[in-house]
């Protein structure tokens, strides 16, 4: 599996055109593809957000019979828009509830946030189900709390998701938060949310990334920002290494795409930031402006589409088409 076989599982040219005459944006030099981009309620708030952070499409994360929503969103930003549901996985109807999400154009599982075991039953089910409907999953991994008896999020993850991994190899993963990112350096042991300093060369989320063609990283939030500014001379070469396996996206809660209203308790260094802003910088500064394009927008032809071929599945086209 390559990035092209990847982004093809849910960007059919149906679902991210042309850029519609817009022009790549001239602060990045390339158009932008969010991948993780929260619902905001008013579908103002949404374009507000990628005209004011210089994106030209995005991934909009929903949970439960949000259908309206993304469609009133779709509707007032043309060819702007694509989404991914969740489904509380404890329910004994998540299976349901996202197949029906798939069947109504839903073109992934996301974000994943519950709190279960990254290798229980409630989310083995919906790996299952997201390989079934050829759909990537987004999972949120977390194992310190960012505030009092917060919990854990698909918790395990350094020591069980490998087996998940091997278990699935027909499921397509995109890790995301706080364990993926900082697990990169070897020397993590839960101890910090977003730890800093020197990597450790030898991280599992580095290794896997390497060895397992099924799983991605969705480079938002704080966590993937911290993980790739804390050491230079690694993240050059991890995004070289990984070019082909990384994704970029925000999940940045600012109202104008500049940071106003961002507050992460976590890391003040972000306050009234906008957390897009600010991992584009870093990425741009950090590698050859063709991996930049490669991570931020993917493989394009001469028209700015990302091409689909074959390997769409039927199911996933019909979804796309509004047949099924």
């Amino acid at each position: 599996m390559n990035r092209r076989e990847f982004l093809e599982t849910f960007a059919a040219a149906a679902v991210l055109p042309a850029l519609g005459g817009q022009q790549p944006s001239q602060e990045w030099g390339s158009p932008v593809f969010d991948l993780h981009f929260h619902l905001r309620p008013q579908p103002a708030a949404n374009v507000a957000h990628l005209d004011g952070a210089g994106v030209a499409k995005a991934n909009l994360l929903t949970r439960g019979g949000a259908l309206a929503q993304v469609t009133a969103v779709q509707n007032a930003a043309p060819g702007r828009f694509i989404w991914f549901n969740s489904s509380d996985v404890t329910k004994p109807d998540a299976e349901q509830m996202l197949t029906q999400a798939v069947k109504s154009g839903a073109q992934g599982f996301g974000e994943m946030k519950f709190h279960v075991a990254a290798d229980g039953p409630e989310l083995r089910r919906m790996y299952a189900l997201a390989a079934d409907l050829r759909v990537p999953i987004l999972i949120h991994f977390q194992e310190v709390d960012h505030a009092a008896n917060e919990g854990t999020w698909s918790a395990g993850f350094a020591k069980t998701f490998a087996s998940m991994l091997q278990a699935y190899p027909r499921t397509t993963f995109i890790g995301h938060a706080d364990a993926f990112w900082a697990n990169v350096s070897a020397d993590y042991h839960n101890e910090a949310v977003y730890p800093t300093g020197k990597v450790a060369r030898g991280g599992v989320t580095d290794r896997w990334l390497g060895d397992y063609a099924n799983l991605f990283g969705d480079t938002s939030a704080v966590s993937a920002n911290t993980a790739l500014s804390r050491d230079p001379e690694f993240t050059a070469d991890f995004l070289k290494r990984h070019q082909d396996k990384l994704l970029f996206g925000s999940d940045c809660s600012c109202r104008d795409g500049h940071g106003a209203g961002y507050d992460n308790p976590a890391a003040p260094r972000m306050s009234g930031k906008c957390v897009a802003r600010e991992t584009l910088s870093l990425l741009k500064r950090s590698t050859s402006p063709a991996i930049f394009q490669k991570i931020v927008w993917g493989s394009l032809d001469d028209e700015g589409l990302i091409r689909a071929t074959s390997s769409i599945s039927s199911y996933s086209y019909l979804s796309i088409a509004g047949v099924l």
